[in-house]
């Protein structure tokens, strides 16, 4: 199968999914399309014309690009447009998580897999609420238990709509902070009291270095979502 005849069915793919499309995904559905029954497009014959889509996406004739996020491939409007395109979405846009809930977010992301106990450890209040709404968003999921634990508490980890809304293609690419990269949990800071209810988004006056990781990972979380933002991708609803 000539690559010049694989190109526009792979762009059509890309254009038309409601979702990120994996290179394998793309060449399974070409050769399950009619056209390819007697001529079955290769793997890297797929992977040489997603090459050249992109290289002809990149030039400046084009306000969109086609790039490999969230696990898969799609189209994504230039960040110089995005100004342009956000008078039309401007009320997606405006929608953002809570601080809480974006420090438990950064949590997770840095310290994954993780249980809700060691996430509330290192913020220092109550995070039930805070993940049950990014679970909602899909932007973590649950994995698993853990069984060396009293309880087996469930195991939270990021989603494959995380990477796509933040633009990366794995956990590995968010910006390293060396107060959270280390192999072992942060250790909490004692409190004398109990937790303070989320929806008022306290924090003890007498924390240690968790929580001042947490909200420097939040803030570096926040940075690559408007970083992510400004490549047009799906906003959170």
């Amino acid at each position: 199968m000539e690559i010049s005849a694989i190109i526009p069915h792979v762009e059509a793919l890309i254009f038309a999914a409601d979702r990120p499309l994996s290179t394998l995904e793309i060449c399974d559905l070409l050769n399950n399309a009619h056209a390819f029954i007697e001529d079955r497009a290769t793997l890297d014959q797929v992977e040489a014309s997603l090459s050249a889509i992109q290289e002809k996406y990149r030039t400046e004739f084009y306000p969109f690009e086609v790039k490999e996020l969230g696990g898969g491939w799609q189209f994504l409007t230039k960040k110089e447009f995005h100004p342009t395109v956000a008078q039309i979405n401007g009320d997606k846009f405006l929608k953002r998580l809570s601080t809480a809930a974006l420090e438990t977010l950064a949590i997770i992301a840095y310290k994954q897999p993780i249980t809700k106990g060691e996430i509330e450890a290192i913020r220092g209040v109550n995070c039930d609420y805070s993940v049950q709404k990014l679970l909602e968003k899909e932007l973590i999921i649950i994995t698993g238990r853990n069984e060396k634990l009293p309880g087996h508490p469930l195991i939270y980890a990021t989603s494959r709509s995380f990477m796509d809304y933040f633009g990366i293609s794995s956990p590995d690419e968010l910006p390293q902070i060396k107060e959270i990269v280390g192999s072992e949990l942060i250790e909490p800071t004692a409190i004398q009291h109990h937790f303070q209810p989320e929806d008022e988004d306290l924090i003890p006056e007498n924390t240690g270095s968790a929580e001042a990781v947490s909200e420097e990972a939040a803030e570096i979380l926040s940075d690559e979502r408007a970083a992510s933002e400004a490549n047009a991708t799906e906003p959170l609803s």
